[in-house]
């Protein structure tokens, strides 16, 4: 694991996790067997689905990897700890995204690009609000549970990578 020592490079690295992510969630995605291993963050069944159109992507991502990662009666106080911190991070994301939208047309570049670092920022927030409920769930899970999110998680890694290599080209 790299550990950051200088705060911009901590909040990219949070920033492009996250993203990673959310990006994962989106519905374009949802069909791809590379994007089903992307076990990060999300949760089963939620009200707040309707309530907001951004976070369907979300409910759903949650539902899948309730469903590929095989969640016991016994883990449902951890997986319904961690399903609300990514709807929590979600609807922080989509609250931020809703103000940039509505400030987009009046937004100096200075303002545009304190916008973005506020974006960064709620991402390495949400990551730190993410790894103790997920690490407790993983704690729960039996040896054949946890090969399917390790499984999940490194098929996420070699996906950001090839479009990373892809992107530098």
């Amino acid at each position: 694991m790299i550990v950051f020592t200088h705060r911009t490079a901590r909040a990219a690295s949070a920033a492009a996790t996250l993203l990673g992510a959310i990006v994962l969630a989106s519905p374009s995605f949802a069909g791809s067997t590379e994007v089903l291993a992307q076990a990060s963050s999300q949760q089963a069944m939620a009200s707040t689905a309707s309530d907001s159109p951004g976070i369907g992507p979300v409910e759903a991502r949650i539902k899948d990897l309730h469903k590929k990662l095989h969640i016991t009666a016994a883990q449902k106080p951890q997986w319904d700890a961690l399903a609300q911190v990514m709807r929590d991070n979600a609807q922080a994301m989509l609250d931020l995204q809703k103000q940039r939208t509505a400030d987009a047309q009046t937004m100096s570049a200075v303002d545009v690009v304190k916008s973005y670092e506020s974006v960064i920022e709620a991402h390495e927030e949400g990551m730190k609000k993410f790894v103790p409920p997920f690490e407790a769930l993983y704690n729960t899970m039996s040896d054949a549970q946890k090969k399917t999110a390790d499984s999940l998680f490194r098929s996420r890694e070699k996906v950001s990578a090839a479009k990373q290599t892809a992107a530098n080209k």
